[in-house]
């Protein structure tokens, strides 16, 4: 019989639920049947015992950095096929000094890559972030053309690992209505159809900008199988009140799997014993389902 795949399970900041639910998902007869769970990081009560439960500590963000370097070098080396994360705190990095802002720009400079790209996967709905952790008042001015033409590009190159040979791609606009030919905004004008004309010169399926209010019940309706969205919460609203649970976060343009939790810490149910493990399940899932 062939073996099954070792997945790598990090277990995030172990001030958070995220010991609990890797403990939890990895005894799943689910993953089990699929692959192997090597967790890392700490999740024992005696080994938690050093991490203060349902607070932001710098201790906690470092042991959470420390843990997804090991299993990023265990990744690349093969040691493990793919790896899944538990959430990681965003204060807790920077209490400890760390200058990266979630788990994607960390997973970049790790790999030697210059950017990756944020996809959620959920049945009902699929969206990719073309930009991730930036204050809405900057969201504009990042929102540039070629980050756009990259983004749409990885995009379009990694759907097939997940089944879809021809993607269709569809993009938000930035503004509402998408600016409704300049009256609303300009940046649909000057950035977004250029540069989804350029993807379409390359080859790529990809319409837009089409406004957002409409255009993910389109998707949920099987008229496009991912949608680009402009930024963070414009894209996670819709998936996450589509499918919070169950939908997997996905880093593409690596040169490893990487799959994580739809949610984050919950720092306040953290060391309760009471947190739902299922989409570290479907994570874990995704992330065998990838290696296969």
């Amino acid at each position: 019989m062939t073996p099954l795949p070792a997945v790598a399970v990090t277990v995030g900041d172990p001030s958070g639920i995220g010991p609990e639910i890797v403990v939890k998902a990895s005894g799943d007869p689910r993953v089990l049947a699929v692959c192997r769970p090597v967790i890392y990081g700490p999740r024992t009560r005696a080994d938690l015992e050093a991490y203060p439960a349902g607070v932001v500590a710098s201790l906690s963000g470092q042991r959470a950095y420390a843990e997804v370097v090991r299993a990023v070098h265990d990744a690349l080396a093969n040691r493990v096929q793919a790896i899944a994360t538990a959430p990681i705190n965003k204060a807790a990095f920077a209490a400890a000094g760390l200058p990266w802002r979630g788990h994607t720009d960390l997973l970049a400079h790790l790999c030697g890559v210059d950017e990756a790209v944020m996809m959620f996967w959920s049945e009902p709905l699929r969206v990719v972030l073309a930009t991730v952790h930036v204050p809405l008042a900057e969201v504009p001015s990042a929102l540039t053309m070629e980050r756009l033409v990259r983004t749409i590009r990885v995009t379009a190159r990694s759907l097939p690992r997940f089944g879809i040979d021809e993607p269709r791609l569809a993009v938000t606009g930035l503004n509402p209505h998408a600016g409704e030919d300049g009256l609303l905004g300009s940046e649909e004008r000057d950035r977004i159809s250029p540069a989804i004309a350029a993807a379409r010169e390359e080859g790529i399926d990809v319409q837009g900008p089409f406004p957002a209010d409409t255009l993910f019940v389109r998707a949920t309706r099987g008229e496009f199988d991912v949608v680009v969205a402009c930024y963070h919460d414009q894209g996670l609203i819709p998936v996450k009140l589509m499918a919070f649970g169950q939908a997997v976060n996905v880093t593409l343009g690596l040169p490893i799997i990487r799959t994580s939790v739809d949610h984050g810490t919950a720092f306040d149910i953290a060391g309760k014993g009471n947190a739902d493990a299922g989409s570290m399940v479907e994570a874990i899932l995704l992330a065998a389902r990838l290696v296969s």
